[in-house]
């Protein structure tokens, strides 16, 4: 099993809203997702992200997979542009 965590910190706060019910359409059309939780922040630190991503995938196929669908591809053109920083970690259980 690989865990996929993306934190995103948006330019414009307005648009996590947006990219979360986005993201949340996603495992719908992506059969590699085995689940996906996303959070926006709720405490507004300074140094905090404004979402948090993590979903799950079979194997490192899977995650790549994922990353290379048509339609992850076309919510990441829409979204990076709209983000200052993202991070990730990917990582085996």
């Amino acid at each position: 099993m690989i865990t996929h965590i993306v934190l995103m910190t948006f330019d414009d706060k307005a648009n996590r809203e947006e990219a979360k019910r986005r993201l949340e359409g996603l495992p719908a059309q992506i059969a590699e997702i085995r689940s996906m939780t996303v959070g926006l922040d709720a405490v507004g630190d300074a140094v905090a992200a404004d979402l948090a991503l993590v979903t799950t995938h079979d194997d490192v196929a899977g995650l790549k997979a994922y990353q290379a669908h048509p339609v992850h591809q076309e919510f990441g053109g829409w979204l990076r542009p709209l983000l200052t920083s993202r991070v990730v970690v990917d990582y085996e259980s």
